[in-house]
């Protein structure tokens, strides 16, 4: 993160000497133009015009080369001062054209340079997530993500859509892009992540995601975004695990606030705290066997079970006693460093 602020303070600094130095060259130059116009309105006369003392000083400093506007052949010191407009108007027009040069190719770079980077890291990832589409769906998914120490990336058309979230959050990975490619699901290393969100606005992309997703990776765990409840099936059957309708699971919310206000303030109240505390789910390991003592420290207040599932059956505030064993999840409240060392715990014991 430091790394990453540092970088952005670099690069305001040299936006900011690069529009600084524009500036300059610029202001010097029109500084000629003036002094030019004037210079050659005393040395000519007011037989030429203001145009005509303009056009001289412009084709001096331009090196046009057309012959003289005002005829200076018996005016030594009017030629003395054409080749100082020219030595100053020429310098000045050279580093103009410079400058814009460089502003130019160094942003062309800079954004090459941070594709390649970013692809780098995206293709190094592993246990990761995708999130297809970063509307008012996709915006939550990626923050939730983020808040619960979870790697993603988001994949989106619409790059504008993508660099409003990035300049939010400067450490999320992107690729832009649509997510119905399977080139672009393989860039975004979906043969490698364990889980995908298709939340596109369009019911039909979600679809064609999901299964494009399944086809590359079987075991990638999918959850799609669907509006209407006739493709509902349909996407389940194109390979989504999970499917999920925002209005669906908004009237609930609705009822909820009304029927149950404590129960929804709480979970809110739970999510906005600052140990950001989450329901989470840790799936016990193969060749894992233990009581519930030895991974639930009653010193320890930053992880509470709450039950576990075993069998397809649920138990509820187990005793620490109880035993649990491969593929067996608990069902815990915690913090994302709670669960991280919860599963670092259960993987050491086994």
């Amino acid at each position: 993160m430091i790394e990453r602020n540092f970088m952005m303070i670099l690069a305001k600094i040299s936006k900011s000497h690069v529009y600084r130095s524009f500036a300059w060259a610029f202001s010097v130059l029109v500084l000629i133009m003036v002094t030019g116009t004037l210079g050659y309105r005393i040395i000519g006369g007011p037989q030429y015009s203001w145009v005509d003392c303009f056009y001289m000083t412009f084709i001096t400093v331009a090196t046009i080369g057309f012959n003289e506007v005002i005829d200076l052949s018996n005016n030594p010191a009017g030629r003395l001062f054409t080749v100082f407009i020219a030595l100053f108007g020429i310098g000045a027009m050279t580093y103009l054209l410079s400058t814009l040069t460089a502003f130019i190719l160094e942003g062309d770079i800079n954004e090459a340079w941070r594709r390649r980077k970013m692809q780098s890291k995206i293709a190094k990832l592993k246990g990761h997530y995708i999130v297809c589409g970063i509307g008012r769906v996709g915006i939550n998914v990626a923050h939730e993500l983020e808040s619960t120490n979870r790697t993603s990336v988001i994949v989106d058309q619409d790059i504008q859509k993508i660099e409003n979230y990035v300049f939010q959050h400067p450490e999320q990975l992107y690729l832009h892009g649509d997510a119905t490619d399977n080139d672009v699901l393989l860039a975004a290393s979906v043969e490698r992540a364990i889980g995908i969100f298709a939340v596109a606005a369009d019911d039909s992309q979600n679809l064609v995601i999901s299964l494009s997703a399944k086809q590359i990776n079987p075991a990638l765990r999918v959850v799609a975004r669907c509006h209407e409840v006739k493709n509902i099936d349909k996407t389940r059957r194109a390979g989504a695990d999970e499917i999920v309708s925002p209005d669906y699971i908004g009237g609930l919310r609705i009822v909820s606030a009304m029927v149950r206000p404590n129960v929804v303030s709480f979970l809110d109240d739970m999510i906005k705290s600052d140990e950001n505390l989450r329901m989470e789910e840790v799936l016990i390991p193969s060749n894992f066997s233990s009581e519930l003592l030895t991974l639930f420290n009653p010193a320890l207040s930053d992880c509470i079970l709450l039950a576990i599932k075993q069998g397809g059956k649920w138990a509820f505030n187990p005793s620490m006693q109880h035993s649990v064993h491969n593929g067996d999840i608990l069902m815990v409240m915690t913090t994302p460093n709670g669960r991280r060392r919860l599963e670092q715990l259960i993987h050491g014991v086994a």
